[in-house]
């Protein structure tokens, strides 16, 4: 039999859809699962974006640019410019989502056996593409304890070696929502600056920061042109996750231009979401200001029923819409795959996304979950219910 690749072998499931075959199977007996395993938000697409598809003339769908219209990215610089952070459409590259934006990041800044240090737990699709880069992912552990604050300077400087390349946040960070303040980011550019790395930030979650605390970028810090890389995408943002556009920004010539080799290679971003999206950024702040406040209240709702189970660690989320929780339990996958398979409370039952798969480290989240509070308020009460009464039944091996 023909030999699969040891990229194909190493390739990580993911946490967040690998357990989607129970969920079906639930479903297929009747049960009502509540998902709160992914970040697809119930909040409406703005209705800008969706005129915007149904109402164009196009006879031919062509392609667009390799690097996206020079429209759109003059619409995309101007958001940025409106968010304090002057770049033009010349930094930007326009790719199909923000995970193709990573994949051509990784591809352009490193080789087979480079390193990226990443604080953990992480968004678990880094993974996946340092894999298919060829790349090493070198964690910097942060902890439920610490609410996932930024680890200690000196654990960063530690792990650099003459490999190192880069290192990678997310901010506000999927799956631990916690938010960088801007002295954090500061710290973080200063070290990319003295050791000549870059500093890469995934930003598609900017706009959900709570608490009053505002987002800093990693683009907003003076003198970090050369080594400053951002992610970007609609997806969150505008509640368009079936879009798939994302974004490349940089200042640095090199990496644009290296990018735009990969982005050749695969043609150009779909034309139709592109239309969607470039009018979903002339989307009101009311918009955000209402989707935000939603959020908010959903957080609290969510951290005020999971503090009445005996037994947890919760994180307090500041930004994003995700919320890590330890529980009292050996195995988060085995206790998630029950979920689906043996339990269910008046017709319900509840998915989740184990944790372990958002950390490199071995061993570390198997008690761990990820919750993404994209649900309506009385969805979410009733999936702590669920989750109270489960943790009461499940068998501890």
């Amino acid at each position: 039999m023909p030999v699969i690749s040891k990229k194909g072998r190493l390739m990580p499931s993911s946490p967040i859809r690998k357990l989607v075959p129970f969920a079906e199977d639930a479903k297929a007996r009747g049960v009502d699962v509540i998902h709160l395993n992914i970040g697809q938000p119930d909040i409406k697409t703005p209705q800008a974006a969706l005129d915007a598809i149904k109402n164009n003339d196009i006879e031919v769908l062509s392609y667009s640019r390799t690097e996206g219209t020079d429209e759109f990215r003059k619409k995309v610089a101007s958001y940025y410019k409106v968010n304090d952070i002057e770049v033009t459409h010349k930094d930007i590259i326009v790719t199909t989502g923000g995970s193709e934006a990573l994949a051509f990041v990784m591809g352009s800044i490193a080789d087979t056996d480079d390193e990226i240090i990443i604080p953990e737990p992480f968004y678990a699709n880094y993974n996946g593409f340092a894999v298919a880069a060829g790349i090493r992912v070198v964690p910097v552990v942060s902890k439920i304890e610490d609410n996932f604050a930024l680890p200690p300077l000196e654990i960063f400087e530690k792990s650099i070696t003459d490999k190192t390349r880069a290192i990678l946040i997310c901010n506000p960070g999927n799956p631990t929502g916690y938010l960088y303040k801007k002295e954090e980011i500061k710290k973080l550019a200063a070290l990319a600056k003295k050791h000549d790395l870059f500093l890469i930030a995934d930003e598609v979650y900017r706009e959900f920061a709570y608490d009053g605390i505002e987002h800093y970028s990693i683009l907003q810090e003076p003198g970090m042109g050369d080594h400053s890389i951002v992610v970007d995408s609609v997806s969150k943002r505008y509640s368009m996750c079936g879009a798939r556009i994302g974004f490349l920004v940089t200042k640095n010539k090199s990496v644009i231009q290296t990018a735009l080799k990969f982005a050749q290679a695969r043609l150009s971003p779909p034309t139709y979401a592109q239309i969607a999206s470039e009018a979903a950024l002339s989307t009101p702040q009311s918009y955000f200001d209402a989707v935000i406040e939603e959020y908010v209240e959903r957080r609290n709702i969510l951290l005020k029923e999971l503090s009445k189970i005996e037994g947890l660690k919760i994180a307090r989320p500041q930004g994003a819409f995700y919320c890590m929780v330890e529980l009292p339990v050996a195995d988060a996958d085995d206790f998630a795959q029950w979920l689906l398979e043996k339990f269910e409370l008046n017709g319900q039952t509840v998915m989740v996304a184990p944790a372990a798969g958002f950390y490199a480290s071995e061993g570390l989240g198997k008690n761990q979950i990820r919750i993404a509070y994209v649900l309506e308020k009385n969805q979410l009460i009733k999936a702590v219910e669920i989750l109270r009464e489960a943790l009461k039944k499940y068998p501890q091996a």
